[in-house]
């Protein structure tokens, strides 16, 4: 069966069940109680006193009772500095626990070691909305057992609440924790930021451990993660660390080109009818995308324009624009540097939220869903305006689809930037590798060579013109960009089907061929 952007989606893959295609943005979201089967939590019930303290992780995992074909969860707040999966995976597998489905919220490069678990046959599902590094390669070749799911940070929170992922276990750090399990990720030497997406595990999986490096007297103010969904808690030695969350993609560039684009994208901001009091935003992850905060600070100062908020995922930089007044406030469900955990602790403005009320598609009070503009990066983009942020140059997968489609469905203006070429490579194709976010919700494409408007906004593209902008046919942009680069070889992939890129609402949106050379 073809979906609504022509892909071929199988009706059924062994192992993950029966699939539904996407139909559109909003084709599956109504305003109303929502047609689906909701999970409600685990009720437990524990006697008075009773210590939820263990000795180490393996006693408090072994209390936990795990089972071949359990599902275990984890959150990636530490990125690239996680220090806690690791030693979870390691544990089960000398307890002899196969058939593990693995959904963390992302994976990074601190879990390459996980290939030799896939295989191992030990871990064999994996659900998460990003893949990168040496477990990216591995999946990208067919070593995982059955297809992973890369679902949206929204997509995720649904998935939870529809018993698509079902927890039996969830091993979250914490950067501070009481012997309860209240914790907190805003303090302690580890501090990491929000626990945003962690809310979610406590709150529905059968099994909640909190590991903490930094055990604190009770009770553990302030508690992102409370006491009364946490079954166990242990002390360890170190949750990993904290200076490798920030990374190249969640720091402002230093490239001249990148800057380039990123005031070209502030330009289009300002001349959008948006830029005014009131108005608020996001930037995702990615060196340009962060860029163009640099310049909306200047011209926000400019035109003594105050926003309303901030949302997502947090710098040192968007908590400089909250201190200098620029927004009200920022809502918080991911730090990008440890840095930002001192804003999270101490400044009321700076709101901690939870993944759900951040970006799940079914819940009445979405904050995504109150966007004005949101800035996002991509590896490629095609002449439907379609963006890919998961698949490389030789169609490996080595990105995140994060929050992605999940801002761009609901703000009033979806800026995508990106080069117009990398290296020799043309990043405006006929037909991106694979579609994470559909065309249908982004509404200007911003690159060095110009500006592409969406044909649905055809005021915008007229005011941008009217600004002094380059706007150009993305057909005719990426004709001029071919006659320098060439047109790029198809790349070479087999037949088999390595993941499934889940839109927000639970729909499928594209699927990934394995890679049979990858270079």
């Amino acid at each position: 069966m073809k979906n609504a952007i022509g892909v071929e989606i199988p009706e059924y893959i062994e192992g993950l069940g029966k699939l539904e295609p996407f139909q559109g943005v909003w084709s599956s979201i109504i305003e109303d109680e929502v047609p689906v089967t909701n999970i409600s939590r685990t009720l437990k019930a524990k006697k008075p006193h009773a210590s939820k303290l263990c000795k180490n992780l393996e006693e408090a995992i072994k209390k936990c009772k795990p089972f071949d074909g359990m599902t275990l969860t984890c959150h990636h707040h530490l990125r690239g500095g996680d220090g806690v999966l690791m030693q979870t995976i390691k544990i089960l597998d000398e307890m002899g626990i196969k058939d593990i489905t693995l959904a963390s919220s992302s994976l990074t490069s601190a879990h390459d070691g996980l290939v030799s678990y896939l295989e191992k046959g030990m871990i064999t599902r994996i659900f998460t909305s990003g893949i990168r590094g040496a477990l990216g390669d591995a999946i990208s070749v067919g070593k995982l057992k059955y297809p992973a799911v890369i679902h949206s940070h929204g997509g995720r929170v649904r998935d939870f609440l529809t018993g698509r992922i079902k927890p039996d276990l969830s091993v979250l750090a914490a950067s501070a924790a009481d012997e309860e399990g209240n914790a907190t990720g805003a303090h302690g030497p580890s501090a990491f930021g929000s626990m945003g997406y962690a809310d979610i595990d406590a709150r529905y999986s059968r099994n909640v451990i909190i590991v903490t490096d930094n055990l604190v007297d009770y009770p553990c103010i302030p508690s992102t993660i409370r006491q009364h969904f946490i079954d166990y808690v242990v002390k360890v030695d170190s949750i990993g660390d904290a200076t490798k969350i920030a990374s190249g993609t969640t720091r402002i560039t230093n490239s001249p080109m990148d800057l380039r684009i990123a005031r070209i994208a502030a330009t289009v901001i300002e001349h959008s009818g948006l830029f005014k009091n009131g108005m608020s935003f996001q930037v995702g992850a990615g060196g340009a995308s962060l860029a163009v905060a640099k310049f909306l600070r200047e011209d926000m100062k400019r035109k003594e324009i105050i926003g309303s908020f901030m949302i997502g995922g947090v710098t040192s930089y968007g908590v400089d624009m909250l201190n200098e007044g620029l927004f009200h406030s920022i809502f918080d469900v991911q730090s990008f540097d440890a840095a930002v955990s001192t804003s999270v602790l101490n400044n009321p403005n700076h709101i901690e939220i939870s993944c759900d009320q951040y970006a799940n598609p079914n819940n009445c009070g979405s904050m995504t869903n109150k966007l004005d503009v949101v800035v996002l990066g991509a590896l490629e983009v095609d002449v439907d305006f379609n963006v890919n942020v998961i698949t490389g140059a030789s169609g490996e997968i080595r990105g995140a689809s994060g929050g992605h489609s999940d801002t761009a469905s609901g703000a009033n203006l979806t800026v995508v930037v990106c080069p117009a070429f990398r290296g020799r490579l043309p990043i405006v194709k006929d037909r991106v590798h694979t579609v994470v976010t559909p065309g249908e919700s982004v509404d200007v494409i911003v690159t060095e060579r110009g500006v592409c408007v969406n044909p649905s906004k055809p005021n915008l593209a007229a005011a941008l013109k009217k600004a002094g902008l380059k706007v150009v046919d993305i057909r005719d942009l990426k004709e001029e960009v071919e006659c320098m680069t060439g047109v790029p070889a198809e790349k070479q992939l087999g037949d088999k089907i390595v993941a499934l890129v889940e839109y927000r609402d639970g729909t499928i949106i594209d699927v990934i061929y394995n890679v049979e050379n990858l270079s």
